[in-house]
């Protein structure tokens, strides 16, 4: 006997679902940012949201979430299956996990996610993990980076069933608020983190009421599959062939005498692509490790659909080979506080060593780093309240082959995140921002000019402790391609009193008295291409807009603008002649 064949998947319904997932996300986004107390998630976004099967398989995360927690977010699924068994959750559960030893990732980076239910079957979860402005420890604001383990850097939560049935578990939460400096912005964070998860709940409850388990999960593997062809159709124009590069960052704070190498091996057979990253450093002392593939999925997601909405599929065609005990898939206890550190420059790495192959498309590097990341913290002499800033100040992105690189934006791998807004920074915390502007010359020369870095100055009202984050690129800035220059390497400087001058300091947990300033100038992008090929227009209007100064448009450009800063086109053209002979 024949099976009977399930009807043909109706392709407006399989549209319908395709946009309903990330639209779940996006919701998810919304509701978090509305309800949230801590500014990394209202205001900096340092969060994603989203569905996933119970094989841990990504269904969607929101547009603009987080880009480096895509990699993090099945493994924690699939931990607590592992943990707890299919028959193990319960509706009204909810799971807190931040664990270094399956999510690799600094601890203030923290999931809640929940079971959804059909007919009493588990059939999918809603997670969203969010940073945290402390978790105990040295975690405040970013400021773990140079622990020696996790225990040192704060609480670890371990597949934690803080409610069970909804029932909350309040022993539980009791140990959490105690153990964390600002318990009311956590336990709203957590709320919040809830509520996005039950909100994703009720939107599945309506699909799967309306559609059906049966054209869900058919659309599902539907949308995976169509992905995957996507991705591949891509690869399929790159030549096949074995394309390598490498990098380093400064050192990881303990061995200060030597560099951290990251080297790729890429390869390209028909529709299959390979990243190889077991070359690169093994295991730090210092707390840049991580235990993620995040590297190698953000740069496969940006050479193949930057702009599709990302879920499992996004990633099946590509394998990626690393060896347990690679700075990148560190062993717990391996220290994570700064799991970050190396992710930009490694997907700046994975492009570099692909450029040969597609040169119409390589980009320079971008800073290479989170951007500058600013924590100030400590408590009100008159109100004994306790006050936390945070911030993360972009940076320039490398210049393209067919326009100059953008400026002041956050890395490759952090999705929407953005700045705090000087209103926020100036109502929420005893600090005065100065300064906040373009970083003029940071960006580096070429056809196309790399985007500027910013220059941020704070001064603070009261005393308390700053920490500004070096992420390991001052010796090797964002490099150009094809002739492009190299931009400017990050730079912090710190002042005690306004009678002193500032001096290079990258302080971590540094007190400060009152009246003290601190200044952050994070990178900018390298350029793409001869830099005497670059429109001697667009060199007069970079000076006019005062992004580089008359000299470096003669020096690095080979442009002579007068003294009324028009082009001397006869000067110009015989320099540049000049510059061109061998």
């Amino acid at each position: 006997m024949i099976a009977e064949q399930p009807a043909r998947l109706d392709p407006v319904t399989l549209e319908v679902l395709r946009n309903a997932f990330p639209a779940i996300a996006d919701e998810m986004s919304v509701d978090l940012q509305r309800t949230s107390y801590n500014m990394m998630i209202y205001e900096i976004r340092d969060y994603c949201c989203a569905l996933l099967d119970t094989e841990g398989r990504l269904i969607s995360q929101n547009i603009g979430g987080v880009s480096h927690f895509v990699a993090d977010l099945g493994v924690v699924i699939k931990d607590g299956i592992q943990r707890y068994g299919r028959d193990g959750f319960a509706p009204g559960d909810v799971i807190l996990m931040n664990h270094q030893r399956v999510a690799g990732q600094h601890l203030n980076n923290v999931c809640i996610y929940t079971p959804f239910f059909v007919d009493g079957v588990l059939t999918a979860f809603a997670i969203v993990r969010a940073h945290w402005g402390d978790v105990g420890g040295m975690s405040t604001g970013f400021g773990a980076q140079n622990v020696a383990d996790p225990w040192m850097e704060g609480l670890q939560f371990n597949q934690i069933k803080i409610y069970e049935r909804g029932v909350p578990d309040e022993k539980v939460l009791a140990i959490i608020c105690d153990n964390i400096r600002y318990p009311d912005a956590a336990m709203g964070d957590m709320r919040s983190q809830i509520a996005a998860c039950k909100l994703a709940e009720r939107r599945l409850e309506e699909l799967y009421t309306r559609y059906g388990r049966d054209t869900i999960s058919r659309s599902i593997e539907t949308i995976f599959d169509e992905t995957e062809r996507k991705c591949r159709l891509v690869v399929g124009e790159i030549p096949d062939g074995v394309y390598e590069a490498e990098s380093y960052m400064d050192h990881d704070g303990f061995d200060r005498t030597s560099t951290v190498p990251l080297r790729v091996i890429v390869t390209v057979s028909g529709t299959d692509m390979t990243i190889d990253l077991t070359k690169s450093s093994l295991e730090r002392k210092g707390g840049m490790n991580a235990r993620t593939l995040a590297a190698p999925y953000i740069a496969y997601k940006g050479i193949t659909g930057p702009l599709e909405p990302v879920n499992e599929g996004s990633f099946r065609a590509l394998k990626v080979e690393i060896q347990e005990g690679n700075m990148l898939m560190a062993r717990f206890p391996a220290p994570m506080a700064g799991w970050s550190r190396a992710l930009p420059t490694m997907v700046d790495t994975i492009v570099k060593a692909l450029a040969p192959a597609m040169p119409e498309r390589t980009p320079a590097a971008h800073l290479g780093t989170l951007g500058g990341g600013v924590a100030f913290f400590g408590r009100d002499p008159e109100t004994g309240t306790a006050f936390v800033l945070q911030t993360i100040e972009g940076g320039g992105w490398g210049a393209r082959p067919n326009a100059d690189g953008p400026s002041a934006s956050v890395s490759v791998c952090q999705g929407d995140v953005r700045n705090t807004p000087i209103e926020t920074i100036e109502l929420k915390s005893p600090v005065r921002v100065d300064r906040r502007s373009l970083r003029d010359g940071s960006g580096g020369a070429g056809k196309y000019r790399g985007g500027l870095g910013m220059v941020t100055q704070f001064t603070n009202l009261l005393e308390g402790s700053w920490s500004l984050s070096n992420n390991g690129r001052r010796k090797l800035p964002p490099w150009g391609v094809f002739g492009g220059g190299s931009g400017e390497a990050s730079l912090n400087r710190t002042r005690r009193s306004k009678d002193e001058p500032f001096a290079n300091e990258d302080p971590h947990r540094t007190n400060f008295p009152a009246g003290s300033s601190v200044v952050v100038e994070t990178a900018g992008g390298g350029g793409w291409g001869n830099p005497l090929d670059r429109d001697p227009a667009s060199v007069r209007n970079d000076v006019l807009d005062e992004f580089i100064t008359i000299d470096a448009a003669r020096d690095e450009y080979g442009v002579i603008l007068k003294a009324d800063k028009t082009l001397d086109d006869a000067a110009t053209a015989a320099l540049r002649a000049q510059r061109r002979q061998p």
